[in-house]
């Protein structure tokens, strides 16, 4: 029998905004793009009423972190800094006042977004380009908030991976970049309990430097960090199976479920339920969580 690792014995609490999970707590942050070219959902909540419609039906399916963007993440048309912030601050604003409690993040890469999406009440930084920006990490301690410390491999933001890109150790790499980054953001002064790392898929790698960064998630869990992966319907996994970006949640999920198994934390995705599912499965298989119900062979028979 595989047992899985025990990070519970390593990592503490979870503190992002009003809430806080425990280390056997599987966190599910639901994605909502305000860009009119994201590669899952082409736009579908680039207008502010279908963005908020969004919002609304994570916080039904009692998912407790919303993560908002406002630059798709591959190449594609420029958005500066100014625009980047239209369309996130207000939205930001509009849903802390909707939801006092819900864990606001957002996915950006520039301290000045950073700064103007605190200011309306952010409570994590997902830095989608691992430092890129330096600033951003001061900020994250300017305003106490969380921090997504990512693996891009050193590539610039919105670049497709150099063809023929090549690690002597992917995981070594990753490790070295988001433990580095989450060291920084510590010395600058945010909260331990509000730093996260990610080994980033797809960002900075190909195909088989995602699976084997999958394999190898184990090593980033006994560090002790949190872990957080964003797997959903990423090119890894339509490589992988040869589908396309509308085929993919059979290969996210089971890919989610190994994630779990090996103890990550926080799953970014676009399918909500389903993710749900899969985590509390896993949960349960580890006794971590009791069944919803227990009903067979105790209520029934004769």
């Amino acid at each position: 029998m595989v047992a899985p690792p025990t990070p519970a014995a390593k990592q503490g609490e979870l503190r992002l905004g009003r809430s806080v999970f425990g280390p056997d707590e599987r966190v599910v942050m639901g994605i909502v793009n305000r860009t009119p070219d994201s590669f899952y959902d082409k736009g579908a909540t680039f207008a502010e009423d279908a963005a908020l419609a969004a919002v609304d039906a994570i916080v039904a399916e009692g998912v407790p972190i919303v993560d908002i963007g406002g630059v798709k993440a591959g190449p594609g048309e420029e958005v500066d800094v100014a625009e980047e912030i239209r369309r996130t601050v207000p939205f930001v604003a509009k849903v802390r006042s909707r939801y006092p409690d819900l864990v606001i993040s957002v996915d950006t890469w520039r301290a000045e977004v950073a700064r103007a999406v605190c200011e309306a009440g952010a409570d994590l930084l997902n830095d989608s380009w691992g430092g890129y920006d330096p600033k951003l990490a001061g900020v994250a301690a300017e305003y106490q908030v969380g921090i997504v410390c990512t693996h891009t491999g050193g590539h610039e933001p919105r670049k497709r991976p150099r063809i023929g890109i090549e690690y002597d150790d992917v995981m070594g790499d990753i490790l070295g970049q988001t433990l580095g980054l989450a060291e920084r953001a510590l010395e600058l002064g945010v909260p331990r309990e509000s730093i996260i790392i990610d080994p980033t898929h797809d960002f900075g790698k190909n195909t088989s430097h995602s699976l084997e960064a999958t394999r190898r998630l184990g090593e980033m869990i006994e560090t002790g960090w949190p872990v957080l992966v964003s797997l959903s319907n990423k090119d890894f996994i339509g490589e992988t199976l040869n589908q396309p970006v509308r085929q993919r949640l059979t290969g996210t999920l089971a890919t989610t479920a190994i994630c779990a198994w090996l103890g990550a934390r926080i799953y970014r995705v676009h399918e909500v339920a389903e993710t749900r599912q899969v985590l509390d499965m896993v949960s349960s298989i580890q006794g971590t969580r009791p069944p919803a119900i227990a009903e067979r062979g105790i209520t029934y028979g004769s």
